[in-house]
This record gives C-alpha cells, structure tokens and sequence, in this order.
C-alpha cells in the first residue's frame, strides 16, 4: 500500500471535547491511518472550554504570532499543541483570544450557532493552511471533517494553488451528522470573495446554509466519505451527481472500517 502524508482538519477530537460519534471518529481515523503506516498532521481549534492544564497544550512560539485580517480587523494566530499518549499522536489547535476564548464551541447556551462561526471558520481555515506552511509539510490528503472545516477546499484551490506545498493534493470531505438550523452570517459569500475566493458557482452562498455551503465545496472535491449513518441524504446524492468518488457509510470492526478509508485514500 501507498504511504499517504494525511493532513486531518477536524472540528473537534476525543478527548479534548466529550466523546461523540464525531469526535471518537477524529481520533480514530488519525490513530488508524497511522498505524497502518501514514504519515498523519490533526489540526482542530481551541476552543475555551478546552481545560489547557489537564490537556497539557502548550504554545509553539516558532509557529505562533502572525495576525490574520478577517473582516478587516487584525487577530493574532496562536499555535498551540498537545499530545494523546495512548493513540501516539500529536494535535495542533489553532487559537486566538476574539474567537475561541468563549467557553463553548459552535453554539451558545440556547443551541443557536455563534452570529460570527462563519469569521472563526475563515480564521481557522487560514491559520491552519498558513501553519502547515511554516512545518513546510506536503500532505498528499487533506481530509476535512466537520462543516467548521468546509471552507478549507476552496482555499486549497483559490488562494493557496500555485503553493508548491499543495500542487498534488487530493481532498477528502466527511459527511457527518453535523447539519447546523439556519444559515451562517448573510455576508459570508462577500466575506470569501474579499479572501480571494471567487467562482461563478459562489451564487448559491447567498443563503450560507449547510446544505448550500456543501453544494459548493463538494465541488472542489475529489472524494467524500459517508462517516454517520445520520449524514444528509440528499448531499451525499449530489456528491454522486457531480461525480466525486464516495464511500458508502460503514459499520462493523475498526480494522475493517479503517482498512476501507485506507483504499480510498490510495484509490484517490
């Protein structure tokens, strides 16, 4: 089998956020995927409910200290990293004291989505590509799971294209259970197009809803895998129509699941 460089966007990983379909699989592809003898980077944000002293995060200075311009105000990018002894991985947090100091994730004490996670995802999207960057490392596979990393796509191939480090890469993109109520901020469309995203298709980002922000990213993707048996029907059906390779959702053994995700991964 082919030795991938598999570089994992996830919007939260057991066990520095309670354990969850979702966050157990986090862990366990980058542990899996490892062990069969890839070459992994995990990358997540830091959000503030995330206990730094148990978790033993420390910042890493040679990464940290470049400012991002998000919606025209200057935020300081925060390298941040731990590591989970019993899987044998290290995690990257992206951090900053605007957008992840809050005690809590996507959602505020009444389940609504935070007004500004369309700003977070930019920043986070943005910090970890430039991160990568800086541990001048080629991923072969950038595999993005969870809505909050959904937008790393359409940097890969609008803003950092003609980046050596990223000319060969394939994108993988989850389809979870993890459909949001409503639409991200009525901007976000503008938002990217001042990030230099621009394409004729962003039109249908005019309602940033989590059906329509993944009609447009699956587009700039070369694979999706079904990961919840829970995931939206009708984008899975799309990803076919547009003729993305996808893996079916898939229960039984982790050696069997896992071995599953690794022939994708080559196939790509």
């Amino acid at each position: 089998m082919a030795k991938n460089k598999i570089l994992y966007v996830c919007q939260e990983i057991s066990p520095y956020l309670p354990e969850n379909e979702f966050s157990k699989l986090s862990l366990d592809m980058a542990r899996q995927m490892q062990e069969r003898g890839d070459e992994v980077r995990t990358f997540m944000p830091r959000y503030g409910c995330i206990n730094e002293r148990r978790n033993q995060l420390h910042e890493v200075i040679r990464l940290s200290g470049m400012n991002l311009i998000i919606n025209d105000n200057d935020h300081q990018l925060i390298i941040k990293v731990a590591s989970i002894p019993a899987a044998r991985l290290q995690v990257y947090f992206i951090d900053n004291d605007d957008y992840f100091s809050r005690r809590a994730v996507l959602h505020d004490a009444e389940g609504k989505i935070f007004e500004d996670n369309d700003d977070r995802a930019i920043f986070f999207a943005r910090g970890m590509l430039e991160t990568v960057k800086k541990l001048r490392w080629s991923p072969s596979i950038v595999h993005c799971h969870g809505w909050f990393s959904a937008i790393v796509p359409m940097y890969l191939k609008k803003v950092f294209y003609d980046d050596p480090l990223f000319s060969d890469v394939k994108i993988v993109l989850s389809l979870s259970d993890d459909k949001f109520d409503g639409t991200l901020c009525k901007e976000f469309k503008q938002k990217l197009e001042g990030e230099g995203i621009v394409d004729d298709s962003m039109a249908i980002l005019e309602e940033p809803s989590y059906e329509n922000l993944y009609r447009f990213v699956i587009d700039y993707a070369d694979g999706v895998i079904v990961t919840s048996p829970n995931a939206d029907q009708e984008v899975v059906e799309y990803a076919r129509s547009r003729g993305k390779k996808v893996l079916d959702y898939h229960a039984g053994e982790d050696k069997e699941v896992f071995d599953e995700y690794k022939k994708f991964y080559d196939e790509l």
